[in-house]
């Protein structure tokens, strides 16, 4: 069989796949050294890119988790399943070898007819071997080491999920901690508000629908307070079954206005995509499917065996012992099984073909991904500008709203509508500010893990 590299990413998106695509090699698909280096199969992945976001808290936080998550013990398991898998695969290439040492008892007869006991041994030494002259183990050999490394990048993706959704949670978390205090300080002026309409009232100043419209909105805030609280217990639940540990608070570090927003190079390599682990685990599992086919098509053809056996006769009613030794060769061909070679060799075949396609829709999800995390980064961006234009503007208008209904000159709804827009506003660019920083972390999770300087430097040179 002659090997092939995987097409290169930037093709992808115009390559056919026909029905017989070539699978790449072991050897052909292996990773850019400085991606194998720093996120190869097994290995930590590339080093604490959260730690751009500038929080020691959030840096803790993730170190806990991939040190205690359950999902990367399940994703050890099965590599530790696919090892002992290769492991037998190659052991099938290998002779075998067994031993024997039966006894037996019986009667012989003596020269002068008279019987006498014997005790006779038989231990004997056999050898078997495959030659695989058509190398139907060997590709079943080499299926299973690329199946190895699919399992091993598989872990390397459970990682980067795991880093990413404590990430995503943290910045959840500190930005529901920014609404809880922004609903308690809009809570405190609503109150002072309230008192206000309250003295006002009694006094005969004004109407008792000020004073109702106030309690009104007094109330309609205070229930923002306890649905924030809510929101967080729900998200320290959900970030503490990450860590791995039962639920309870989660320790804090900066808020959400102070955590750091990376700068992103311009000019970034496509092949910064082979770093991601999913698509090194469809190359694999590409690689996979394709030695499986050779096998179940090398099955189809003449099988040559070697055999060979050699042990002693000892006996009571012999002399001395009898050498016995033997050695051939089998030749075992299919002549007619009812089409299972050849319907295995199909399924084997459309499995292949499968895994092509997969390995294709995930190239292509790949620059996806990262086209809508650059857009993320770029229009959350510009909404938060806008936001925190609008939310200025609105604390403007409610001072001089409420400085015109202290000296009598406007109604008390045009406070009350200043107040509820500038409450609107606030929450608005809180959760703006929220995805800016969630962009981050997915645009980071489509790259594979982030990038370098190194990175950017190679695309100017």
């Amino acid at each position: 069989m002659r090997d092939i590299g995987i097409l290169p990413l930037a093709l992808l998106a115009t390559a056919c796949i026909g029905p017989r695509p070539e699978a790449p090699a072991t050897t052909a698909v292996a990773p850019p050294p400085a991606w194998r280096t720093a996120l190869g199969p097994g290995a930590p992945i590339r080093a604490d890119w959260w730690s751009g976001f500038g929080d020691p808290a959030l840096t803790a936080l993730v170190a806990r988790a991939l040190a205690n998550s359950p999902d990367l013990g399940a994703a050890a398991a099965r590599i530790d399943e696919a090892r002992a898998t290769a492991r037998l695969a190659r052991a099938q290439q290998t002779p075998l070898v067994s031993g024997s040492a039966p006894s037996t008892t019986g009667q012989t007869v003596s020269p002068f007819g008279l019987p006498s006991d014997a005790i006779g041994a038989q231990p004997s030494v056999s050898i078997s071997y495959d030659l695989d002259l058509f190398g139907r183990l060997r590709q079943a050999s080499r299926a299973a080491q690329a199946q190895l490394l699919a399992s091993q990048a598989a872990q390397d993706t459970v990682r980067l999920g795991i880093a990413s959704s404590v990430a995503t949670g943290y910045i959840t978390l500190r930005a529901l901690d920014l609404r809880l205090a922004v609903a308690r300080q809009t809570l405190a002026a609503r109150a002072e508000g309230l008192r206000i309409a309250r003295r006002r009232a009694e006094t005969g100043y004004t109407s008792n629908l000020e004073l109702r419209q106030s309690e009104a909105e007094y109330h309609a805030t205070e229930q923002l307070v306890p649905a924030a609280q809510l929101a967080i217990s729900r998200q320290e639940n959900a970030l503490s079954l990450l860590l791995g540990d039962n639920p309870g608070p989660i320790p804090r570090g900066r808020t959400l206005d102070q955590l750091a927003a990376p700068a992103i190079p311009d000019g970034l390599p496509a092949d910064l995509l082979r770093r991601r682990p999913d698509l090194y685990q469809a190359e694999q599992t590409l690689v996979a499917t394709d030695r499986s086919l050779d096998s179940a098509r090398a099955a189809m053809l003449p099988n040559l065996a070697l055999t060979g056996s050699a042990g002693v006769v000892l006996s009571s009613a012999l002399a001395n012992p009898i050498a016995v030794f033997s050695i051939g060769a089998s030749v075992l061909s299919p002549i007619f099984d009812g089409g299972r070679l050849g319907a295995q060799a199909d399924a084997a075949t459309a499995r292949r073909d499968q895994a092509a396609f997969a390995y294709r829709r995930i190239a292509l999800q790949a620059f996806r991904e990262v086209d809508d995390s650059l857009a993320g980064v770029q229009r959350s961006g510009e909404q938060a500008v806008a936001l925190a234009g609008q939310r200025d503007a609105l604390a403007g208008a409610l001072r001089n709203a409420s400085n015109r209904y202290r000296a009598g000159y406007s109604a008390y709804i045009d406070q009350l509508d200043a107040q509820r827009g500038l409450l609107t506003a606030e929450l608005s660019l809180v959760q703006a500010r929220a995805d800016r920083l969630t962009a981050y972390v997915t645009l980071y999770q489509a790259m594979g893990g982030g990038w370098s300087r190194a990175d950017s430097e190679s695309v100017q040179r």
